[in-house]
């Protein structure tokens, strides 16, 4: 009896030192999570407490990369710190997508995003291709600019109206050439979705940027360009080109004469380039939200609609679920459109 007695005790005193070093356990994990979750309310608070680099996956001097530097140098002086602009070019700016996705997600390293751009090339391309997953992979901060296109005719081109330039297209079925940037890139794929809703039958010619293919619309080598709003702007003053019209809802500040393609009978047709910020997709919700709250003031201040304006770029305001959600919709957006021209890639 007694020895039941000593091996009952012994067994209580087991169960119970087992309960304490589970308690313990408990207890310090607990306790390391406090810890940490100060730690990291703590850094989100601090931040930004050291440069931030702000990617931009393409040479110096296009349109993105001005962008970037405006809006790096403006939030330069809002976050007080440097936004440092570090041009990674390569592979069709996937390059620099892909080291963004890599980075820590600490708000430090950012991606200067022409999102319309990463989605056309991811669907022509693959997910697997490029590397990433452009919805997955990164968080949107804010949707920050808005790239107007610009039906643009050479000036061997009579017609200034899109009534007239139709009625001349439809006159001469697959006679009438147009240049973009490439096969795939956003001039190709709006030219391709005007083609379809017109009913014209028009000759696609790619060539390896946008300068060319403007030295050529200039000269008459090709008769027509959906061209981008800098691109448009930057040469209808030689009296070369002349614009048609604008494929965006509203007139541009900077062409107000120049009717939208939808008021000119095309209705619906929309098309624009979107410049985002984005994260990569672990970064916590309080950096995100402090660097799209300094986005938004920027946004609203003259010294940035003036900066974007010489652009052709409109400022763009949104929350970061708005941007997510703008960002889903604009990859649905030309994911159908290349699905309806049957656009392939090729390099």
């Amino acid at each position: 009896m007694k020895t039941y007695r000593c091996s009952v005790s012994r067994v209580f005193n087991s169960a119970a030192s087992r309960l304490r070093r589970t308690a313990a356990r408990v207890m310090a994990r607990a306790l390391f999570g406090a810890v940490a979750m100060s730690m990291a309310g703590a850094a989100c608070a601090a931040y930004p407490d050291r440069p931030i680099t702000l990617v931009v996956a393409y040479a110096p001097g296009g349109a993105v990369d001005v962008v970037a530097r405006i809006l790096g140098r403006e939030l330069s002086e809002a976050l007080g710190q440097s936004v440092v602009v570090e041009n990674k070019p390569g592979f069709a700016g996937n390059l620099g997508a892909q080291y963004v996705k890599r980075a820590a997600p600490d708000g430090y390293t950012l991606l200067m995003s022409p999102s319309t751009s990463y989605a056309l090339i991811s669907k022509l391309m693959g997910v697997q291709t490029v590397g990433y997953d452009l919805a997955k992979d990164f968080r949107p901060i804010a949707m920050v600019g808005e790239l107007p296109i610009v039906l643009v005719a050479s000036h061997t081109v009579a017609a200034k109206t899109l009534p007239e330039f139709v009625a001349m297209l439809k006159k001469e079925p697959g006679k009438i050439a147009y240049g973009s940037s490439g096969n795939g890139t956003i001039e190709h794929v709006v030219a391709e979705m005007f083609r379809l809703q017109e009913k014209v039958e028009i000759m696609h010619v790619p060539y390896r940027g946008a300068a060319p293919a403007m030295t050529d619309l200039m000269s008459g080598q090709i008769q027509m360009m959906f061209a981008t709003a800098p691109t448009s702007l930057a040469n209808i003053p030689t009296g070369r080109i002349h614009a048609i019209g604008v494929a965006t809802a509203h007139r541009l500040p900077s062409l107000p004469d120049v009717p939208t393609l939808a008021e000119q009978g095309l209705p619906g047709f929309s098309a624009q380039a979107i410049y985002s910020v984005l994260a990569p997709a672990a970064t916590p919700d309080a950096v995100i939200t402090k660097l799209n709250t300094a986005l938004q003031k920027l946004m609203d201040t003259q010294r940035v609609k003036d900066q974007f304006a010489l652009q052709g770029v409109l400022p763009l305001r949104n929350t970061p679920a708005e941007a997510a959600q703008a960002l889903r919709a604009d990859v649905a957006k030309w994911d159908k459109a290349i699905d309806a021209a049957g656009i392939t890639y090729t390099p």
